[in-house]
């Protein structure tokens, strides 16, 4: 099969077709496609998926500049500030918010860019030195100041974590519980309806994810297969 002049087989999208068959309906799936080829992301875009997720902001924008517009791009991986202007113009989804600094930056280039971004703040739930994310009290303590309410060019739409990398399931899950917890409680006490995004769970533990209460899930290797990201 030959698409937008790429040649490929059918694997991917039996893949996509697969996942999506057994994934709840609420729940969104983002493809992982980081160091993935613009002709393995064309593969499941022909299976009818539209969200892709990258955590290096050049290499989304190459591949935004390549790929069909209607595709809808996630920030997942830690965003330094002095990146997020090359993703300002188009990204969908910046789901690892982990710092109020990050938080003003975004803000300021979607108001230079007119874009208003959705953004999920992201929560360190694992027990990890190198996991990123907001502790839960200095997150609670940030939203008390109100600041983010002066944002013009944000709109926090969730919670976005990573569970500890480990083969004890019952810690998976007492992390993504625990996140579902806090994600339904700041929903109450601080935000409303339009904060509806529980982003948790990737291949290793998505159905866990879901089982606890997430709506988004960031599934890669199950999709492409196992890659060498390197250096990141």
């Amino acid at each position: 099969m030959t698409i937008f002049g790429f040649r490929f087989n059918m694997t991917i999208k039996e893949n996509i077709l697969r996942l999506k068959a057994g994934l709840p309906e609420e729940v969104e799936l983002v493809a992982v496609s980081k160091t993935c080829s613009a002709e393995s992301i064309l593969q499941a875009y022909q299976a009818g998926q539209r969200i892709f997720g990258e955590s290096r902001p050049q290499e989304m924008r190459a591949k935004y500049g390549e790929l069909p517009k209607d595709i809808r791009w996630h920030m997942i991986g830690h965003l330094q500030t002095n990146k997020v202007k090359y993703i300002a113009p188009f990204v969908n989804l910046i789901h690892s918010v982990d710092s109020a600094k990050l938080f003003e930056a975004i803000d300021i280039h979607a108001v230079k860019n007119a874009r208003t971004i959705d953004v999920l703040l992201e929560v360190c739930i694992a027990e990890e030195e190198t996991k990123h994310g907001w502790q839960e009290d200095h997150l609670i303590a940030w939203l008390d100041t109100g600041i983010y309410r002066e944002a013009t060019g944000v709109r926090i739409r969730g919670l976005m974590g990573i569970a500890t990398n480990t083969d004890d399931r019952e810690k998976t899950r007492e992390e993504f519980s625990g996140l579902a917890r806090l994600y339904l409680w700041l929903k109450e006490e601080y935000f409303g309806p339009d904060f509806d995004t529980l982003s948790m769970g990737m291949t290793s533990d998505y159905n866990i994810a879901v089982e606890c209460g997430a709506n988004m899930v960031r599934i890669g290797s199950m999709i492409f297969g196992e890659r060498n990201y390197g250096k990141q």
